[in-house]
């Protein structure tokens, strides 16, 4: 063939040798100083990687399902619920993420005539009741299109308190397994990652929160009735680091469910980090959304929410949430994002952070295990102490624009003024409460910063 002829005209090259070009052009400067950078995690980030960085890997073939395009409705008003999710249902939404935060909420009109064949449907609870999901699973059919996202120890790690107590929480788990549920036990790393955490810390505390629900699933006979697990995960601007999170993710699920000799689903929902999204020069978040959107897909997120561009400061509006569902249909319909199946799979690159993210977050995984487990270390504080110790490197990273957030602390617009614009409290809000532990609170990189322009304007 043509193509075959072509490429005998160039021979293999080692990666020895583009080493040793590198260095040439370096022209006596260090290669590791000049060069090669460390990330967060530790992880010494190479100018090129060759195919024989993959020598030693093991390169894990993980079937995914196609991803599907989720949007979020608050479901305070049951009707006005149902009707908003046939708008965006007709508009491109595969996957219906009611927020539900009180059992008073009429499933039956908030589910009126939705298609669950077509339509998956996802309620995050922001409640614990095994009467109320008992109510939805008797209702609804075809359970399996269906995510009940139960989460007492996200709870507990965000409040800072259980629903009731860790006995009940924990006696309410499992008499929902006992229910024959489908999808009912999620993980909220989300909360991890937009309170500052590295993507190690992360993916260790993800499989400790899970392993956690193994003990207790473990301790009651019913860990085999466990038939999948959804984790939700917030995607940073680290394009490739985040498309490796993903796949560590789902290499770390399959070492932890086969010690345990279980094969429950995993199921990945994603959604753009809040950590480094921004009032001033707004429009750019847009741009963050797309780029950590493509990262969702490519890492193999089975549901994708995107996040309204102006979502920090101001209220639900129409238009907001038009272009957020519109840059996911794009992706879909007209950059055909859902057409090839694990696109990232045998990239030298990304298969070495793949790896190299998991192996540090295993080891990490471990030593909480050592030390007493997740709820311990949540307990005694060391793991909120290490989020804060990592939220503290990326925050004097910014504030030496070592990160850059373009429009925020560079190239700043001095005509930008926000003051008048801000519909809702974009800072970390202080609400001094008694609770069990202390709890894990989200912050942006650019709150100081914003407060101190606002304060000017």
């Amino acid at each position: 063939m043509k193509g075959d002829a072509l490429f005998e005209n160039f021979r293999e090259v080692s990666a020895k040798e583009w080493k040793q070009k590198i260095q040439y052009d370096l022209k006596g400067k260090d290669y590791n100083e000049e060069v090669v950078w460390d990330s967060p995690e530790g992880i010494k980030v190479k100018p090129f990687y060759h195919a024989d960085d993959l020598d030693n890997l093991k390169i894990e073939s993980l079937l995914t399902t196609p991803w599907r395009i989720g949007q979020s409705i608050y479901a305070g008003n049951a009707i006005m619920a149902n009707e908003k999710a046939h708008r965006l249902i007709k508009k491109g939404a595969e996957v219906i993420h009611f927020v539900i935060d009180k059992e008073t909420v009429d499933v039956v009109k908030l589910l009126n005539n939705i298609d669950l064949n077509k339509t998956k449907i996802s309620f995050d609870m922001q409640f614990l009741s095994n009467v109320f999901i008992d109510k939805i699973f008797k209702l609804v059919p075809n359970s399996n299109n269906v995510y009940f996202q139960t989460d007492p120890i996200g709870h507990l790690a965000k409040s800072g308190n259980w629903y009731d107590s860790l006995t009940s929480d924990f006696a309410v788990l499992n008499e929902l397994i006992d229910l024959n549920v489908e999808n009912l036990v999620s993980v909220d790393l989300a909360l991890y990652d937009n309170a500052g955490a590295d993507i190690s810390q992360q993916l260790a505390y993800a499989l400790a929160h899970a392993n956690e629900y193994f003990n207790v699933l473990h301790g009651n006979g019913n860990l085999q009735k466990l038939k999948s697990i959804e984790f939700k995960v917030a995607v940073g601007g680290n394009y490739f680091f985040e498309i490796a999170k993903l796949k560590a993710l789902r290499n770390l699920w399959k070492t932890l469910t086969e010690a345990y000799e279980i094969s429950p689903r995993c199921h990945i929902s994603t959604i753009p980090s809040k950590r480094n999204k921004t009032i001033y020069d707004y429009n750019v978040n847009m741009l963050r959304t797309t780029t950590e959107c493509m990262s969702a897909v490519l890492g193999g997120s089975d549901t994708v929410y995107n996040l309204p561009y102006d979502s920090i400061y101001k209220k639900d509006n129409v238009f907001a949430n038009r272009i957020a569902l519109n840059q996911l249909v794009l992706m879909k319909e007209e950059s055909y994002f859902d057409k090839v199946e694990n696109p990232t799979e045998g990239s030298y690159y990304i298969e070495t952070l793949t790896n190299q993210l998991a192996e540090k977050a295993l080891v990490l995984f471990k030593s909480i295990e050592k030390e007493g487990g997740f709820l311990k270390q949540l307990k005694n504080n060391s793991i909120q102490n290490k989020i804060a110790d990592s939220a503290k490197r990326q925050q004097d990273k910014f504030d030496d624009k070592k990160t850059v957030l373009v429009g925020t602390n560079t190239y700043q617009n001095k005509n930008d003024i926000m003051g008048g614009e801000l519909e809702i409290y974009p800072f970390l809000k202080k609400n001094p409460r008694k609770t069990l532990i202390t709890p894990i609170i989200e912050k942006r990189l650019a709150e100081e910063l914003e407060q101190n322009r606002l304060s000017h304007e």
